[in-house]
């Protein structure tokens, strides 16, 4: 065989360009419909076209020795679970109730990727028992926004590439939706303060406070 016949053609080769995935369009699409994905409930005239999300089948915990039953809120449904009592929200939301979207990083409440809202506050389920919130309005980031009805801080998000591995953007994006219900300063440097409990190894922070920032300005 000859180098003749084992080069592809100039033809081919555009092909195999075009075809390529850029970064950007790759993190933007996982960004509206990855970690962004939701249950919010459809508007009238969409949910005759459109099935409403359903809440994942939870475990039942019937196995475990020990467990306790208890009735959960969670992204606007009532779920009923049976979990050791020792169990944290978060491995409730992640293993029970099987919501991933909340990711679990330190495992102690310094890296806020596990950040969900509770009763409209924000908190790191890692650090509380799910026990200890029967009856609460607890608000996941699948709860916050769905693919073509993205919270403003979602579609912020990607509009300001305020990601990279997309690890902490679950949390980060939580935290900022909480921000703006709470007192801030205008500055970059009071946004910063108020985010300071997550972390962002890939050091995406000038993109996270553009993003916040945006959504601040337009509110």
């Amino acid at each position: 065989m000859t180098d003749e016949t084992k080069r592809p053609d100039a033809e081919s080769e555009k092909e195999n360009i075009r075809g390529r995935v850029t970064r950007r369009s790759f993190l933007s699409q996982l960004g509206a419909a990855g970690v962004t994905v939701a249950t919010v409930r459809p508007s009238p005239a969409s949910a005759q076209t459109t099935p409403p999300a359903q809440m994942p089948q939870a475990a039942t915990g019937e196995e475990i020795e020990g467990a306790i039953a208890l009735r959960l809120r969670v992204n606007g449904k009532d779920v009923q679970i049976k979990v050791d009592p020792r169990t944290t929200l978060l491995d409730g939301l992640r293993e029970t109730i099987l919501l991933p979207g909340t990711k679990k990083g330190c495992d102690h409440g310094q890296c806020g990727a596990c950040t969900v809202h509770v009763n409209g506050r924000r908190i790191n389920s890692c650090l509380t028992l799910a026990a200890m919130h029967e009856g609460d309005e607890i608000t996941t980031i699948e709860g916050l926004g769905q693919p073509g009805n993205l919270h403003p801080m979602q579609a912020a998000f990607v509009e300001h590439d305020g990601y990279q591995c997309g690890y902490c953007t679950s949390g980060q994006i939580m935290s900022a939706a909480a921000l703006l219900r709470e007192p801030c300063g205008n500055s970059d440097a009071d946004v910063k303060e108020l985010m300071s409990g997550n972390i962002c190894r890939c050091g995406a922070y000038p993109n996270i406070v553009a993003a916040i920032q945006q959504v601040r300005l337009r509110a």
